[in-house]
């Protein structure tokens, strides 16, 4: 995966589930824009690996800074709970498959 970028992270439990930060921002390091990802949220399309569980997802931005939302799939397949440390490799997915929120996210 080009662009690809390698850290460790510990998964967060939000208001709307769990996520984990990104340390960086994305359009610096990568150069992609933000896009509409479903009605109501911008942000990034992502791919990688968690702990070695390949995942599709998103991040988005808050109070300046960025965060990946844990699917519920993602949160299976790699035993993910809050206050989980993980091992991530992370880089951009390429640009809009549509507008439909991925239904693994559905409930944020």
């Amino acid at each position: 995966m080009k662009g690809t970028e390698r850290f460790e992270a510990v998964v967060l439990e939000g208001h709307k589930g769990l996520a984990f930060e990104l340390p960086f921002s994305p359009s610096a390091r990568w150069g992609i824009e933000e896009e509409r990802l479903w009605p109501g949220r911008r942000g990034y399309r992502v791919k990688g690996s968690v702990n070695r569980v390949r995942f599709e997802s998103v991040v988005v931005p808050r109070s300046r800074r960025f965060f990946v939302l844990v699917s519920e799939e993602m949160k299976r397949a790699g035993r993910l709970r809050a206050g989980s440390a993980v091992k991530v490799s992370i880089g951009a997915a390429s640009r809009s498959r549509g507008e439909r929120r991925p239904e693994a996210l559905s409930r944020r």
